[in-house]
């Protein structure tokens, strides 16, 4: 059986959920489903919810089914196992065991998408239901029940694509981070063209002294301009960082970069909540906001008013951040996507600069 590396904590905790596993089946050939039902049931470890034939009616009865895992066949009608993982990790993400077709790559491919594991599916139906095998089979899927998993960033990167391609415009970048900041600032740029054309604005908590330096290496690790944001500076393309000790924000009249240098409003000097308060309030729809590795929660609050605002909001992903606290703190307050930073990078690559007036 192969096994994911999935987009969750790096130990998946457990469900308390009392009694049997609640299994959903999704299999085309009624001989093979009642096969695997029998399987599945056979020492009432696990209850099978639902039965299935089709991708199509799966997605439809996931979100008020309660299942704990589906056990997904790969000869689907209309769609390709494929399809169907990547339709569910979607919109309905749970715990999806694989049963793929012998002399395929279907394994790697579902896995890739947010399967939690595969295995061949004539080996599985062919088991005695009494063996050991079954038995081990059985206990490895009550295991996969209980994990806790997300919106697979593949799945989801292909929902953002299909919003991108109804031209979803953006004005200006915010991003904050933390402790492991700057390497993860840097893959997400890399991503980026020399001529990217939205303003990045970014908040990077740094001690008194240490801004040039950020700036110097940073500037040789990316292809964009670098620069430290000065006051009345004009809103252009090109990476923006916040000085030590100021909090970055946007003139709403203006459309300038403004220092605030009294230090209200955030927990942090600079703060990521105020920078992104400030594109909210500038660009409404327009704004995005970008949360990185980091400890504490800044970010969070202003990634919300984005959010309320209906802008694009991400968080670094769990297995990828150095310290997952802003982050999560940024996911519990409405983050939309969390991602890889290079996948940060190439969500940011499909947006389009949104016209502002000044």
């Amino acid at each position: 059986m192969s096994r994911a590396a999935h987009a969750s904590d790096s130990q998946p905790p457990l469900r308390p959920r009392p009694g049997p596993r609640r299994v959903a089946l999704c299999e085309p050939s009624p001989r093979d489903s009642a096969a695997l039902r029998r399987l599945l049931e056979h020492d009432r470890s696990i209850q099978v919810v639902a039965l299935f034939s089709t991708g199509a009616e799966t997605v439809a009865a996931l979100p008020s089914l309660g299942a704990d895992l589906l056990v997904l066949g790969s000869s689907l009608p209309g769609a390709t196992g494929l399809h169907a993982v990547e339709e569910i990790m979607s919109s309905c993400p749970l715990p999806i065991f694989f049963l793929a077709r012998p002399g395929t790559e279907e394994s790697s491919d579902v896995v890739s998408a947010g399967a939690l594991e595969s295995a061949p599916r004539d080996n599985v139906i062919a088991l005695d239901p009494g063996s050991r095998e079954a038995s081990d089979l059985r206990r490895r899927l009550e295991l996969l029940s209980r994990a806790r998993v997300i919106r697979h960033p593949r799945a989801r990167l292909k929902q953002a694509a299909r919003r991108a391609r109804v031209a979803r415009r953006v004005a200006a970048i915010g991003v904050c981070a933390s402790t492991g900041g700057p390497q993860a600032l840097a893959s997400v740029i890399r991503e980026l063209p020399a001529d990217y054309p939205i303003p990045i604005l970014v908040v990077q908590h740094i001690a008194d002294g240490f801004a040039d330096s950020l700036k110097r290496w940073l500037a040789t690790a990316v292809r964009l301009p670098v620069r430290i944001a000065a006051d009345g500076a004009e809103l252009e393309p090109g990476v923006s960082l916040a000085p030590a000790g100021s909090h970055l924000v946007v003139d709403p009249r203006k459309l300038r970069l403004r220092l605030d240098l009294e230090g209200c409003g955030g927990s942090h000097t600079p703060s990521g909540d105020v920078l992104f308060e400030s594109l909210a309030n500038a660009f409404g729809a327009a704004a995005a906001a970008v949360v990185l590795t980091g400890m504490g929660r800044d970010g969070a609050r202003g990634l919300a008013s984005v959010r309320s605002e209906g802008g694009l909001t991400i968080a670094q992903s769990a297995a990828t951040s150095a310290i997952f606290g802003m982050p999560k703190a940024a996911l519990e307050s409405g983050a939309e996507l969390a991602l890889a930073p290079k996948e940060i990078g190439a969500q940011l690559l499909l947006l389009r600069p949104a016209e502002v007036s000044r």
